[in-house]
């Protein structure tokens, strides 16, 4: 029998077989289409919200880039379909937009960039050994001229993308990336070995929590809230700079979260997520108006 410690180092071979599979067994939808639609015929690879408006939520899949709205509704915002594999917003400018992948035809994108809120899309660099597939990346919203993303290793721009250096090996079994709101060197990862963190821009890392079991997403807000999925806890949450995480709790069952996304919403955080069924591999997108409390599917109603 299939453990859930074992699924989780199967997990970057499964999500690639799933894409793969849909991709080889389903057309594709209109531009218009709706989440449940999507869910059987792409992949997700990244969600933010629009600072302008909580229910406008970036979806990024396998085949370009979607709005949702709270209906469950979706709309192909970009003019491609390229797979975006990596995307991260501009912590401060709502029209720019960062991502990384494949074209559509095939090959790496490097790193990219939206002026236009998602429509079109240009290459600023390809990155160090490039033409890059950053899988996982994050802007720094202590300083937003300095980008990380991964290719094999940790790589760092200072200068908004434009060029990269190595910083070094990334944390065994990396699955999500997140940069702190407070300090320009201070980064979070969610790995097989359990959540980490480093404070001198990737270089060295160590255990972020005191469970070592392993962490699916981590997400870090403006205002110094980090979230984090650890599988057996579920979501948890602290404010930098510190360590005393809260447990939340687990509302998804037995599905990992891979993707996070949360802003200000009243006196609450409103938090979207992205989970993956292990034994399924079914992809579901969640909503949470509590601060992850409580989550409803998005989009169950619509068809």
């Amino acid at each position: 029998m299939t453990t859930r410690r074992t699924l989780l180092y199967l997990l970057p071979a499964a999500l690639a077989v799933a894409a793969t599979g849909l991709l080889a067994s389903r057309s594709f939808a209109t531009s218009e289409t709706t989440v449940v639609a999507l869910t059987g015929e792409t992949h997700f690879h990244g969600i933010a919200v629009d600072p302008r408006d909580p229910d406008r939520l970036y979806l990024a899949t396998h085949h370009g880039l979607f709005i949702v709205s709270p209906d469950g509704k979706a709309q192909q915002v970009s003019d491609t379909r390229d797979d975006f594999m990596g995307f991260t917003p501009h912590p401060t400018d709502p029209e720019l937009l960062y991502a990384s992948g494949h074209p559509a035809g095939g090959g790496n994108l490097g790193f990219v960039v939206s002026r236009d809120g998602g429509k079109s899309w240009s290459k600023l660099a390809d990155g160090a050994g490039g033409p890059v597939d950053f899988h996982q990346m994050d802007v720094s919203k202590a300083d937003p001229a300095v980008v990380y993303g991964v290719f094999g290793d940790l790589q760092r721009s200072t200068d908004g993308g434009r060029s990269w250096t190595v910083v070094g090996p990334a944390p065994e079994g990396l699955i999500a990336l997140a940069a702190s709101s407070t300090d320009v060197d201070r980064l979070y990862a969610a790995a097989r070995g359990g959540l980490k963190v480093s404070t001198d821009g990737g270089r060295q890392w160590r255990p972020a929590h005191l469970l070592r079991t392993p962490a699916t997403a981590v997400h870090v807000m403006s205002d110094g809230t980090v979230y984090a999925f650890i599988v057996g806890t579920g979501l948890v949450r602290v404010s930098e700079p510190g360590f005393q995480w809260a447990t939340i709790g687990n509302g998804f069952g037995d599905a990992y979260v891979l993707h996070l996304a949360a802003i200000p919403d009243g006196d609450m955080h409103r938090l979207y997520a992205v989970t993956l069924d292990p034994g399924t591999r079914a992809q579901s997108l969640h909503v949470s108006r509590d601060g992850g409390r409580s989550w409803s599917r998005l989009g169950a109603g619509s068809a």
